[in-house]
């Protein structure tokens, strides 16, 4: 088998999360051309239907679930439902996540931190307790935490810090997972995102222009990344490529964290 090969993800299913737009479509569709079939889980149906058909497109076979995975109960029964398909799943992406709310610290509800909490972090560990357990099963699996680089560092200007709470959270049971599971073949790693320009970013930004030029300001590549420009790293750790590769996290940031 050559280098490239090992790349490809022919015969094999991804389960992702938030697979509609943003982010979650681009690994989705990433996947996609790597070879893998794919179910893609979202809130908004004419969005899931539109990328089932883009990814359809590429030779795919697409299922897709409408849900809300940020509500653990429905999590759960959105991988019981995925699981029913009947599919081989190789590779899970929790991917669902935000901040959403940009409010102090000091000011931010109790009820408020909770809700925000399961969609960063419980969503994405119901998930894996949920498909895991199959692919422990069966003995071999990747599952692919979306973290972010705002969980080792506070992302200057912006309030919200349930979100820094959550996916750094995350990236301590990406670990914790990872060490538990490695020796009955399954691996846990995760893709740290900086900056990107998805459309909730992109509305974000013009909302707060200022902020977009802080947060550029700090990238040593000096520009936001293109949602595009994260799915190679979801296929890395998706594939072969990365077979002896647990636990890590790797950040694509534009350099964001490096200074």
């Amino acid at each position: 088998m050559g280098v490239l090969d090992k790349f490809r993800l022919d015969g094999r299913t991804a389960l992702v999360t938030g697979g509609s737009r943003g982010l979650g479509r681009a690994m989705a569709r990433a996947l996609a051309e790597a070879g893998a079939d794919l179910i893609l889980v979202g809130r908004d149906e004419a969005a899931l239907d539109g990328a089932a058909r883009e990814m359809a497109m590429l030779g795919r076979w697409v299922g897709v679930i409408v849900a809300d995975v940020s509500q653990p109960d429905v999590a759960a029964a959105v991988c019981d439902q995925a699981l029913a398909l009947n599919r081989p799943l190789d590779v899970l992406v929790n991917n669902v996540g935000g901040r959403r709310v940009d409010v102090a610290t000091e000011d931010f509800p109790v009820e408020e931190w909770k809700r925000l909490f399961d969609l960063n972090l419980t969503s994405a560990l119901v998930c894996a307790q949920r498909i895991g357990r199959f692919m422990l099963q069966r003995g071999r699996g990747s599952v692919i935490n979306v973290t972010s680089v705002a969980g080792p560092v506070a992302i200057k200007g912006i309030g919200g810090r349930h979100y820094e709470a959550a996916k750094a959270a995350l990236g301590g049971l990406t670990r914790a997972l990872a060490a538990d599971w490695a020796p009955r073949g399954v691996r846990v790693n995760a893709i740290a995102p900086g900056g990107f320009l998805t459309e909730p970013n992109q509305k974000w930004y013009a909302e707060k222009p200022e902020l977009r030029a802080t947060f550029e300001a700090h990238v040593p590549m000096g520009r936001l990344g293109e949602p595009a420009e994260l799915g190679p790293a979801a296929v890395f750790l998706a594939s072969d490529a990365s077979s002896y590769v647990t636990g890590a996290t790797l950040v694509v940031d534009g350099g964001y964290t490096a200074w």
